[in-house]
């Protein structure tokens, strides 16, 4: 059997790929060596930029499969009959750490499902918790620098994420389910997803309702211990990835349940909490769950690089029948996700294999770098035209959202309770768990200044007074 011979990335074979040109057996490297040029050259552009968040992660195609009809709710081709296989991508990733930290840090886990439809891609870029640290996207870079490491010393240290908080109770909730067992799941297998945020259903009559997305772990829920993750992050920092794909490799597929909450559109008006608000949950007992089908993951990736790290993610690719909603954290992602994937990829990211739709695309946006597709060879690209080129369908609009109030910075924050759910979370856990979490938030606070140490405890004995009591008597040790 020949081999094949070497080629440039021009396609010209490659006579040597062992020495560099140069002028005499010690003598300089010449630059009519093009091999060499082109290979340090592409050598010093292989990476792209990494994710500002969510930039480690690990990746599995599978599909999803109906279980039970919801066609009442939403006109998606995905919902269209039980029994439906549609393909997806799902990867799971940290949010805080770079690509070289550890899979076991304490740390929110991203949950991004792309699901290859019928009416072309939808994203749900989630996490593996219910709520989120803001309700306003103004107050997210600040969010993610407090956690980001320090300009000076260029090290990570808990007085910036402390002293943040402090003043920001509304990431009550999320803190306490970060700092919980749950902080640190055992891989990515045995945790739940959800979507998070607010989303939109809406049928072929025109009828809208508000939507909150879970995917249960059908693994169960695991978690690793502090002292068994600081052991994993020195031995195995890419434990998580590796368990996945070994799991994967061995034909163990793990699923997850999705279910969804329903509210009709108008009990948003009259509902005793803001439901577009990220760090609040809506109560099971008002909204209970309801299923929809199966994710399954069942097949690796064949290059991490191709399929995992240029997958790219909106919260902005909704086909027909799934909307967003005025919760501002997503609508301020519907920007900022597509806009980061073209900073990081290019404008073209979405030609890109992994991200491609298997629908055809009929679309009048060309050019831009790294356009490798014929970029639609002879078709023009202007809407309305007389050449018989793709045209709008009435038939796919979104139902009219009724809006008022006045256009000011409102204060999301005035009058909204940041302390009862929160406080509802912890006298969930068992004492044991209580024990443990407070152990850990104690930990991370020793040392700190008495100016940030005192109004966290506030925050916390607001929430519940044993929340803040027990850190408290953990700090004075």
């Amino acid at each position: 059997m020949s081999k094949k011979v070497l080629t440039t990335l021009g396609g010209h074979p490659v006579s040597e790929n062992q020495h560099s040109i140069t002028a005499g057996p010690r003598g300089p490297v010449l630059m009519q060596d093009m091999h060499l040029i082109e290979k340090l050259a592409h050598f010093n552009r292989e990476r792209v930029p990494e994710r500002v968040v969510h930039a480690k992660g690990s990746g599995a195609y599978g599909t999803f499969t109906v279980t039970h009809d919801i066609s009442k709710y939403s006109r998606a081709a995905v919902f269209s009959k039980i029994g439906k296989k549609t393909d997806i991508f799902l990867r799971f990733s940290t949010v805080a750490g770079e690509k070289g930290s550890a899979d076991t840090e304490r740390d929110p886990r991203g949950f991004a499902v792309k699901f290859y439809t019928d009416e072309g891609i939808w994203d749900i870029v989630g996490n593996n918790t219910p709520v989120f640290f803001e309700r306003d996207p103004l107050k997210f870079p600040d969010f993610i620098h407090s956690q980001k490491r320090d300009p000076q010393t260029g090290y990570k240290v808990a007085r910036r994420m402390w002293d943040y908080w402090a003043k920001a109770p509304e990431a009550l909730h999320q803190i306490t389910t970060l700092f919980s067992d749950r902080g640190i799941p055992d891989g990515y297998r045995f945790m739940h997803g959800f979507g998070s945020h607010t989303f939109s259903f809406w049928n072929d009559k025109g009828e809208r309702f508000w939507i909150k997305i879970h995917m249960k772990s059908m693994q169960g829920i695991k978690n690793l211990t502090p002292e068994r993750a600081a052991e994993l992050a020195g031995t195995d920092p890419d434990y998580a990835g590796r368990d996945l794909f070994e799991a994967i490799e061995r034909g163990e597929f793990p699923k997850w349940k999705m279910q969804v909450q329903i509210m009709p559109e108008l009990d948003a008006d009259k509902y005793h909490l803001n439901p577009f608000d990220l760090t609040k949950v809506w109560p099971h007992k008002d909204y209970p769950l309801i299923e929809v089908g199966v994710l399954e993951l069942n097949r690796n990736p064949l290059n991490y690089f191709a399929e995992v790290e240029q997958a790219a993610f909106s919260p902005a690719n909704l086909p027909p029948g799934i909307g967003a909603s005025p919760d501002k954290m997503l609508q301020a992602r519907l920007f900022a996700y597509p806009d980061a994937q073209r900073y990081r990829i290019g404008a073209n990211y979405q030609h890109l294999p992994v991200n491609r739709p298997k629908n055809e695309v009929a679309s009048y946006q060309r050019d831009g770098a790294m356009r490798f597709d014929g970029n639609m060879g002879t078709k023009d690209n202007y809407e309305p035209n007389g050449f018989g080129g793709p045209v709008q369908d009435a038939s796919v609009a979104e139902p009219p959202l009724k809006i008022s109030g006045t256009v000011d910075r409102h204060d999301q924050h005035k009058g909204n309770d940041d302390f009862t759910q929160a406080g509802n979370l912890f006298r969930l856990l068992s004492d044991e768990e209580q024990e443990r979490m407070t152990t850990v938030i104690a930990g991370t606070m020793k040392g700190l200044p008495e100016s940030i140490i005192r109004p966290n405890l506030e925050n916390f004995k607001k929430c519940d007074p044993k929340y803040g009591a027990l850190i408290e008597s953990k700090l004075v040790k």
